[in-house]
């Protein structure tokens, strides 16, 4: 099983959960900022460590060459991860999956192939592995689920109108896609961007009233 840490919400009796995937090299510790931030007092947040150790952080996936067997084998431990969560009494529709990067990646990756409807999909700076297929492949709810997507015109890492691309693909194939464009390289935009996830969330929950 992933390593995982929860961080419970203000209101104490919440089944509302926001599962956070990290990026490259980086780690639970690098997310510890977003409960505060997000400002949600009803939401539980799960941060989650990928399963491949990388210069002191984490790795969902070898990037270098072949990414697919790492996606496949980091999606088989998220649906676990999700399943081991249903058992805990967290219905997936109270379910926020979220991700940075290569956590952007696998967020889209398990959401549209996992068989039960989340609250929502953040994927913020990532990219989709062979969208093409993945269209192909989608789960009988995959045309239920929400999706966030975000980009940075000036990411020097992920090519911005390589992703928009991929983007169009997932709305051309029927996906209820919302893509956000900011001026930003390979990070979250500050409070104008962390104010559009933030929307996007509350809207998932429609009994909260005013979030």
């Amino acid at each position: 099983m992933l390593e995982s840490d929860f961080i419970p919400a203000g209101q104490k009796a919440s089944r509302r959960l926001m599962v956070m995937l990290h990026g490259l090299g980086d780690s639970i510790e690098g997310y510890r900022w977003l409960p505060e931030a997000m400002g949600l007092p009803w939401m539980n947040y799960l941060l989650v460590n990928a399963p491949d150790e990388y210069y002191g952080g984490y790795s969902w996936f070898d990037f270098a060459g072949n990414i697919v067997p790492g996606v496949e084998r980091s999606r088989k431990a998220l649906f676990e991860l999700l399943d081991s969560l249903r058992t805990k009494g967290f219905d997936v529709e109270q379910i926020t999956f979220g991700g940075f990067s290569q956590g952007c990646l696998m967020a889209i990756e398990v959401a549209l192939r996992y068989p039960h409807r989340f609250a929502g999909i953040v994927g913020i700076s990532g990219y989709v592995c062979e969208p093409e297929k993945l269209v192909q492949e989608l789960s009988p709810v995959a045309l239920r689920q929400r999706l966030l997507i975000t980009h940075g015109t000036l990411d020097p890492m992920i090519p911005f109108a390589e992703v928009r691309e991929q983007v169009n693909i997932l709305k051309a194939a029927g996906l209820h896609v919302e893509w956000h464009e900011f001026v930003k390289q390979h990070t979250i935009a500050g409070e104008d961007e962390l104010e559009v996830i933030r929307n996007f969330v509350r809207a998932g929950y429609p009994e909260i009233a005013g979030g």
